[in-house]
């Protein structure tokens, strides 16, 4: 036997069912009124009031069952749910891919952007949680993408649509129910419930609005390709008709409500005002002098529609007590251009599979208690779930597939924290352009559910626990000059070893390979890296020389790679030739005869003398004056070549 209790503004109904052989069958049912106005809109204003109507509701059906009530079933107010809308722009690191993890991240933030803004924008203290966001879309650098994850960017850009409801309403209902001795052993929102029954599973490929006109607001919920698509809300509703009728006849509310419900039930309608003038009205005579106020509601519900619809629906079918106002129905599918039949008033007797054992309530009015009932019997679980996060307890509505960034939405967890953060960047000149040196990315955050590794789009149960340690920032910029440009490539020319790298210098000084650069440092060089390169750093005319690379001829653009080696030849002529005697460092020196002309560099060839072991300044002097690697070689030539101590 499962126990319901339907909380609405002007009553409370309780029912006991079971399901058999899949038909729903309701054993006991008591409706209880309030006796003062302790709800507002379907939201529970004074506990204490709520608490003693449902005891009553409570003891009574104890009493025909013949059992005690142990757990409820219950459905917060769809009436109190809220939307927002929202924008979240974040920078990005445009070298790279955006991932799957990032786009959960900003999502969470919209969220918890949604949620400030709509609690800054309501006029009471409201604490909201989030049931649900859409995505709307998506900017990659302003312009509209449809999945960014696996692209590239300088920003990135969402638009949001977030649901929440007040947490107030979930927790009222939780504390009404412990004063009474209840467990809350389910827990859905009322327009879910109400479409459960209204609208079952097989109905939802149509495009079908399905409309609860209550007291305070009408709720809408839309069906479309086999699920629900939105909710919606007015604030118009019976009690608009029940304050026309007050003003219009001078009644106390507690009369004009009276009036209004027998509006669909008797063609002359008697009542007293409040000076004790008595009164015998045709219910057609109050209908006209009410009708702006049904107007005003059967525009506002079409607008509604419309609005989360885009469109006229197929169907509407109208619930709850104040779809039973004659004219209603008409009005709204006025207003929509729709034909009248297909905007339609549903009542209990619709439900597929119901036996109804008792009469106590009937019509359209018990089309949502029989849907928490029908949920609460079909559903294993609640639709609301609680969990930890770093051991704060939170509640979740639950839907399909609900995951660790579901979780993180509804807490103060920094979405920032979820992303590695990298660290500083460092920009330098290296011959006159600028160079950047990228930072270290951090580690990323690291997600554990009930103490197993998991990740943002783990699913979620009731009673799990997630623990979240924080992703850290990555280590600043840093670079050796060592780590820029390998200062040891070298390559071999005529056995000679040559650097690469040749006058390297570091805001105008020679640097270690061990130095580390700083923000704005000018690095400076000149590198050799093929034919051409060489004959400039040599001061030789590639068109006067045979030039080859590991034996093979090449062309004056061919690139040098390490270690390789290189020889230069002067092409051949036909002159004889002879020994030649030079001086070197002030002794005579013979250089044997060869069929090219001699330069410079061709001495050390015919001289012992270490070049690779740098032990000062190289001094190179020829005839006198500063040496020139490809100056030729003369008979008599005076050569002078040694260290110069630097100290």
């Amino acid at each position: 036997m499962v126990f319901v209790l339907d909380i609405g503004t002007r009553s409370i109904v309780g029912l006991l069912g079971t399901l058999q052989e899949e038909k729903i069958i309701i054993h006991h049912g008591v409706i209880e009124f309030h006796k003062k106005r302790v709800m507002y809109d379907g939201q529970i204003h004074d506990i204490e009031g709520v608490t003693e109507v449902v005891q009553r509701v409570k003891e009574k059906l104890e009493e025909e069952a013949g059992f005690s009530l142990k757990e409820v079933s219950v459905a917060a107010a769809g009436r109190a749910l809220k939307t927002f809308q929202t924008t979240v722009e974040k920078e990005l690191d445009e070298y790279k891919e955006i991932d799957r993890h990032f786009i959960n991240s900003i999502e969470i933030e919209g969220i918890q952007k949604a949620q400030k803004g709509l609690e800054e924008q309501t006029k009471e203290l409201v604490n909201y949680f989030c049931v649900g966001h859409t995505t709307i879309n998506y900017y990659l650098n302003d312009g509209i993408i449809t999945n960014p994850v696996g692209h590239r960017g300088k920003k990135l850009k969402v638009d949001l649509l977030a649901t929440f409801l007040p947490r107030i309403v979930v927790d009222s209902l939780h504390t009404v129910m412990n004063r009474v001795g209840l467990e809350v052993a389910y827990l859905t929102l009322e327009p879910i419930a109400a479409i459960e029954v209204a609208v079952p599973q097989n109905l939802r490929l149509l495009n079908i609005a399905l409309v609860d006109i209550g007291a305070g607001t009408s709720d809408i919920a839309i069906t479309k390709d086999g699920t629900v698509t939105a909710y919606g809300m007015t604030s118009t509703a019976g009690d608009e008709i029940t304050e026309e009728i007050v003003k219009t006849f001078l009644l106390d509310f507690d009369t004009a409500e009276n009036l209004k419900c027998n509006l669909c039930k008797e063609e002359i309608q008697r009542f007293t005002d409040i000076v004790g003038i008595s009164y015998e009205v045709s219910t057609e005579e109050i209908l006209g002098r009410i009708q702006p106020a049904i107007k005003l509601v059967a525009k506002e519900i079409a607008d509604n529609i419309l609005l989360q619809n885009g469109k006229s629906p197929s169907v509407i079918f109208l619930i709850g007590g104040g779809s039973q106002l004659p004219g209603l129905s008409k009005l709204i599918a006025e207003y929509l251009e729709m034909p009248q039949e297909r905007v339609v008033v549903r009542g209990i007797d619709m439900i597929q599979n119901l036996q109804w054992d008792t009469v106590s309530i009937t019509g359209p009015e018990g089309i949502t208690p029989i849907g928490i009932l029908a949920k609460a019997i079909k559903s294993k679980s609640t639709d609301f779930i609680e969990v930890k996060i770093n051991s704060k307890k939170i509640r979740l509505f639950k839907t399909d597939n609900l995951k660790v960034s579901d979780a993180l939405a509804v807490v103060n967890f920094n979405p920032r924290g979820l992303i590695p953060q990298k660290g500083g960047n460092m920009k330098i000149l290296v011959n006159n352009q600028e160079k950047i040196i990228f930072g270290e990315y951090g580690e990323p955050a690291k997600i554990l559910v009930n103490n197993r590794q998991a990740h943002l789009d783990t699913n979620i149960e009731d009673r799990d626990e997630i623990v979240i340690h924080p992703a850290t920032e990555g280590r600043k910029a840093s670079s050796q000059l060592k780590e820029l440009i390998n200062l040891q490539e070298n390559f071999l020319v005529n056995s000679e070893t040559v650097y690469r790298y040749q006058e390297v210098k570091v805001n105008g000084k020679p640097s270690s390979p061990e130095y580390y650069l700083e923000e704005g440092d000018q690095l400076v060089y000149h590198v050799i890296k093929n034919i051409r390169d060489l004959c400039n750093f040599m001061a030789i005319d590639f068109a006067e020389h045979d030039i080859y690379i590991e034996g093979k001829k090449v062309e004056e653009y061919s690139e040098i790679d390490n270690e390789k080696q290189v020889i230069i030849d002067r092409k051949k002529n036909n002159q004889e030739k002879k020994d030649m005697e030079i001086i070197y460092n002030g002794e005579p020196l013979r250089i044997p005869a060869t069929q090219k002309d001699l330069i410079f560099v061709d001495i050390f060839n015919y001289i012992d003398f270490d070049r690779s072991v740098v032990q000062g300044k190289l001094i190179l002097k020829h005839n006198g004056k500063d040496a020139n690697y490809t100056d030729p070689l003369q008979e008599g030539d005076n050569i002078s070549i040694y260290w110069e101590n630097l100290q």
